[in-house]
């Protein structure tokens, strides 16, 4: 047992959560394959450190330099909402946005960091629609709970009170849940957040408490070994898909789609904050089987983008006797998209898929019907046509017609989609494929602007050039430092054949391994459109 002196720094500011965040990243990092294997899924989702790890570094790496602390944890939460995947990721990141509302000061003492603790344990209880115990959620509450009676006596023994509490929770996980006890295991969820509160003791102190270490190194040979026994931690086995996606909408609308998944699945968590008001972007998460109806239950209350889905059965090396799949459906499949790019429908149609606009979607998913085909897909790529799409596939589907709609925002992201079709894959599978690739599609435009041509990635400015043509090489630049392969121009209203042309040369001579190819000039807005995949 190591020795942890009872005095050290007794407040919390910005330079000490900077320290505090770079040792928990150190600590994950170093034991994330050990808490993943402790993670008994029974498929290939032994990924609770790996999520963990991966939204505290959207949180902090990369941080603007020079922030107190309230400012330094709003940014982080902000960073960690728009990041975070998984169902432990997401709670890390309510959890988050939970310290970012109770630590508005430049430091925080004992008092100030039990509150900080009460306020992450009940932003994360709050966005999880069926908290359980033996999880993440009963290991922070006793964290905050312990810290809270320890505050009087300083910071470092209201920091010690709540790592102390949060490894003792965990040892305690297997008879809270029984999947964890049949594994002989305790909740990897829990143990890592203990291992990110004895990271916090060691930044206070310079001393390492071991405990949830020590409950590490105790469980981690029986989870190898016994991990096709165990039935999965969060959520049942029933469900075979894992979807994820952002969405822009009010609190009630967000209250009204947890209710709505709750309804097709399980473990869903919605995170969002709670102290801003103009932030109204949530991110979602849910176990499902029906991934179309997931996205549509969010298209229907906002905007969705950033879309996720993750096949529990891929790549499962420790996993429960599956079900056998059912027989392959016919071929009979077909694409729809909806798009008012005219100039690009002669493309799709050869491609096999079909078009359609807003206006004439339900028409032409009665006319695929009518064809004989026994599923679609319908790729949309504004707001305002999937609202009108979902309605048309609500209706079909009423009919017994299977269809799913999948939100782009950007019609080359569903030429994306569309690239990767397969009519062979089965449906969910297939909708899986183009949701990811659609998702996968970087995009930027090109805007003229008050006498200027406004550059925008993801539909956020990011500069304003003189001219067209230096506007669309800065956009090339940005799009293909990031990470690209192939890039794909639509030329809009006002666009010209040398803006394009030097474009096209630029490309070639700055980026010679990245493929473009430019479709036929549109009579729409913006001035140029960019994908990059």
């Amino acid at each position: 047992m190591v020795e942890i002196p009872e005095t050290g720094r007794q407040l919390l500011d910005a330079d000490i959560m900077r320290e505090w965040a770079a040792r928990g990243i150190d600590t994950l990092t170093r034991h994330r394959r050990g808490v993943d294997e402790l993670n008994v899924f029974p498929v290939a989702d032994s990924d609770t450190a790996t999520n963990m790890l991966a939204t505290l570094q959207a949180a902090f790496q990369g941080a603007t330099p020079g922030l107190g602390l309230e400012a330094l944890l709003d940014e982080a939460a902000g960073r960690a909402l728009l990041s975070a995947r998984g169902n432990s990721g997401v709670i890390l990141a309510q959890m988050l946005r939970g310290l970012a509302d109770a630590w508005n000061a430049d430091a925080i003492d004992a008092k100030g960091f039990a509150a900080g603790l009460r306020s992450a344990t009940d932003a994360a209880t709050g966005a999880v629609a069926v908290p359980m115990a033996g999880t993440i959620l009963t290991v922070a509450e006793s964290a905050a709970s312990a810290a809270a009676k320890a505050a009087p006596f300083g910071l470092v023994s209201a920091a010690r009170a709540a790592a102390e509490g949060a490894a003792e929770a965990v040892a305690a996980t297997p008879g809270q849940l029984p999947a964890l006890a049949r594994a002989g295991v305790v909740d990897s969820g829990g143990l890592a957040l203990a291992l990110l509160l004895e990271a916090l003791v060691a930044t206070l102190t310079g001393s390492v408490p071991t405990g949830a270490l020590d409950l590490l190194e105790r469980h981690r040979v029986r989870a190898v070994e016994e991990t096709e026994e165990v039935p999965r931690e969060t959520g049942s086995e029933v469900f075979g898909y894992e979807v994820q996606y952002l969405l822009e909408a009010d609190a009630e609308a967000a209250s009204d789609l947890r209710h709505r998944l709750t309804d097709l699945g399980d473990s869903v968590v919605i995170i969002g904050s709670r102290a801003a008001r103009d932030v109204t972007t949530f991110n979602v998460h849910v176990h499902v089987n029906d991934i179309g109806a997931a996205i549509e239950a969010g298209i229907e209350r906002g905007r969705v983008h950033r879309i996720s889905v993750t096949r529990f059965a891929d790549g499962a090396e420790h996993a429960h006797p599956v079900p056998e799949p059912p027989p392959v459906e016919p071929r009979r499949r077909t694409v729809v998209v909806v798009t008012a790019a005219a100039a690009v429908r002669a493309l799709l149609a050869g491609e096999g898929c079909r078009t359609a606009t807003a206006a004439t979607v339900a028409a032409e998913l009665a006319a695929v019907r009518d064809g004989g085909a026994l599923s679609a897909v319908v790729l949309v790529d504004t707001h305002e046509a999937a609202r009108t799409a979902r309605k048309a596939a609500q209706a079909a589907r009423r009919d017994g017609y299977r269809v799913t709609v999948i939100p782009t925002g950007a019609v080359v992201q569903s030429l994306a989609a569309v690239a990767v079709h397969d009519p062979d894959r089965q449906f969910d599978d297939d909708v899986t494929a183009m949701a990811e690739a659609a998702a996968a599609c970087r995009t930027g435009e090109v805007r003229e602007r008050d006498g200027g041509f406004a550059v925008l990635v993801s539909g956020e400015t990011v500069r304003t050039a003189p001219d067209a043509a230096e506007a669309a090489r800065d956009l090339a630049d940005r799009l293909c430092a990031a990470g690209a392969e192939l890039l794909t121009v639509l030329p809009g209203s006002g666009s010209n054949t040398e803006t394009v042309t030097a474009l096209s040369h630029h490309v070639r001579e700055a980026w010679p391994t990245v493929e473009i190819q430019q479709l036929a000039a549109s009579d729409d807005e913006p001035l140029l459109l960019i994908g990059a995949e």
